[in-house]
């Protein structure tokens, strides 16, 4: 292995054809570096995906009403039900699966936005009534003050944490919001919170206001009425089956045909998930497939320009033969050869490819977002990748160089030495 003559006899024969040695040496580097490459893309693409699920607990699950289509117990279809808040208390107290529940309410409709004033000015907004255990399934993350908590739905608080839109609309420059008062529907609410921007555009925080869901019904007059459930299911506990248990006794509560699957809309974040994730596992599995076909393809090629050197090298492999030269010698040489120059190539391309998907990331940090959300993130293969992948490289090379071996050591001496 540390033997000088071997590694200048390795570069030797090596350097003797450079083009053809090059043209070698790049189908593994090619196969390689394109493994890299499309492992990286594939990683950027499940951190970018990934990255608009970071402000949503994983988990969670959404249950909202819609028309029954099914006639049951003298009700006829068409029928609109509405959630209260003992649907809360009895989904509490009967799902021990639940985790945290809460229970919302928007002004208008779900898409719907409501005028919101503060002296001369005023901007359409969405006006939602949220627990604080709602912050446990939707992440509000503070630029100033505070979120909602349990005091101010028992005592029904007039009280508003705002979007970045809400201040920037309904306030001057660098003004504190905290402590201001703004109106909807002639009621005035006091800020104490305000929201930083969210990383993604679209992002409906921006032009939010949240304010207590106690507060919400009596001052909108919406009596016990709830408007959906934000639910997440207890560790260890699959969504889907706390959705079912949800559904059933929300249905049972409200006299709704078992089998109706339209009068309630339901709608399992963890599902969307786990289908993303698994859609990433089959691209990471495609790339490898497609990687290590074409770092085979490089390999045999290795392979055939060393049975062309063996070929070439006739004369010499029976002289070494002749004058006492070990079989592990001769095959023992030519792997060397062989592994060299896979992995050698392969080195290269590792090396090109962690460096291009580098480069790639830090121009993606660099360049400026203006808010919009970037669906390409962080590209790059971790370090086992890199191992795997040099072991691959190693392992590839002496497979390549087992039949020129094999070659070499049927070559008679005598018969070499005739060679011309």
């Amino acid at each position: 292995m540390f033997d000088l003559d071997k590694w200048q006899e390795i570069y030797a024969t090596l350097s003797r054809n450079k083009l053809r040695t090059f043209l070698t040496a790049f189908g593994v580097f090619w196969g390689i570096f394109m493994l890299l490459i499309m492992l990286g893309a594939g990683n950027g693409m499940q951190n970018g995906v990934n990255a608009g699920f970071d402000s949503w607990a994983s988990n969670s699950v959404f249950v909202w009403v819609q028309s029954t289509t099914k006639e049951y117990k003298g009700f006829k279809p068409g029928r609109r039900v509405d959630f209260d808040n003992d649907d809360l208390e009895a989904i509490k107290k009967n799902i021990k699966e639940v985790n945290v529940i809460a229970p919302r309410h928007r002004l208008g409709d779900f898409f719907g936005s409501t005028k919101v004033m503060r002296g001369t000015k005023e901007g359409s907004f969405k006006l939602s009534g949220d627990y604080p255990e709602y912050a446990q399934i939707e992440t509000y993350k503070l630029q100033k003050g505070r979120f909602i908590n349990q005091a101010d739905i028992t005592d029904k608080r007039k009280v508003a944490v705002i979007g970045q839109k809400v201040y920037e609309i309904l306030f001057a420059k660098n003004e504190d919001p905290l402590g201001k008062f703004i109106q909807v529907n002639e009621v005035n609410f006091l800020v104490v919170g305000l929201l930083k921007k969210p990383s993604r555009a679209d992002d409906e925080q921006v032009e939010s206001i949240t304010v207590p869901f106690s507060t919400f019904q009596y001052t909108f007059n919406m009596g016990k009425k709830v408007g959906w459930f934000g639910i997440t299911a207890q560790p260890n506990v699959k969504a889907s089956d706390v959705q079912k248990k949800v559904l059933k006794l929300l249905k049972e509560r409200h006299k709704i045909h078992p089998d109706d699957a339209q009068a309630l809309g339901s709608w399992n974040l963890e599902e969307e998930y786990n289908r993303i994730n698994n859609l990433f596992v089959g691209m990471k599995w495609l790339s490898w497939f497609v990687g290590i076909l074409t770092l085979v393809a490089g390999v045999i090629g290795v392979s055939n320009i060393m049975l062309v050197i063996i070929k070439e090298r006739t004369k010499e492999i029976g002289i070494r033969r002749a004058i006492g030269a070990t079989p592990f010698a001769i095959v023992s040489q030519i792997i060397m050869e062989s592994v060299v120059l896979t992995s050698l190539a392969g080195y290269i391309g590792i090396v090109c490819g962690i460096g291009l998907l580098e480069l790639i990331n830090n121009l993606i940090e660099k360049a400026p977002s203006d808010g919009k959300e970037v669906f390409f993130k962080n590209p790059g293969v971790d370090l086992n990748i890199a191992i795997i992948a040099l072991t691959v490289l190693v392992v590839s090379g002496i497979f390549a160089g087992l039949i020129p071996a094999q070659r070499a050591l049927s070559i008679k001496p005598v018969e070499a030495l005739r060679a011309e």
